[in-house]
């Protein structure tokens, strides 16, 4: 019987690294809307939610949207990159990464905290960490 997360005890863990730093390249980074669209049927379920400080986005091209829109207004050259390896269990993964202009100093900071499904994420929230007093 498999558990809420979809994951049967005897099924192996995904591959919570390469899926969160899939998210960050092909979804948070890609400026072409339709392969971020094609990304996101292949990196998200049907009916994802994204949690952000300012709200919560569902759906994948609501997803799609919010992506495009943060790197409009950020400029040309900015971009998510990941920090060490992608760690989780039981369905919980977790990315650090920070983010800025590609020649720049960061901007942000943070971590993305996906809920996966059957592989997939079903639930992602960005957590950005507090500027530097």
């Amino acid at each position: 019987m498999a558990s809420q997360t979809g994951t049967a005890p005897d099924t192996p863990e995904p591959d919570y690294d390469r899926l969160l730093r899939a998210n960050l390249e092909r979804v948070f980074n890609e400026r072409d809307p339709a392969k971020r669209l094609r990304a996101l049927d292949d990196l998200f379920v049907a009916r994802p939610v994204l949690y952000e400080p300012g709200g919560v986005v569902e759906g994948r091209a609501a997803i799609a949207d919010v992506a495009g829109k943060l790197l409009e207004q950020f400029g040309p050259t900015f971009r998510f990159v990941p920090q060490g390896v992608g760690v989780g269990h039981h369905g919980l993964g977790c990315l650090r990464w920070h983010a800025g202009p590609a020649d720049g100093p960061t901007v942000v900071t943070g971590t993305d905290a996906a809920e996966l499904a059957d592989g997939r994420i079903s639930r992602l929230w960005v957590l950005l960490d507090p500027p530097p007093a």
